[in-house]
């Protein structure tokens, strides 16, 4: 999935640990669309866009990785 990502508004994740510098950063501008890049780059990287419908069963799966 393609987006256009210029100016969009950025949060740190709530599922960031800034204790081990693993950061991303979410913008909740694109509507139906997720898209999430690395708080060290701030914006010099690649930004990953999930649709929406995709977002939360990756999160699901991530914390049960962690677990």
């Amino acid at each position: 999935m393609r987006a256009d990502v210029n100016g969009l508004s950025w949060r740190t994740s709530s599922y960031s640990n800034s204790e081990n510098n693993s950061c991303v950063e979410v913008s909740d501008d694109l509507p139906g669309t997720v898209p999430v890049r690395d708080s060290k780059l701030r914006g010099a990287g690649p930004v990953l866009v999930f649709p929406g419908a995709a977002w939360v069963p990756f999160i699901q799966d991530v914390k049960r990785l962690r677990a």
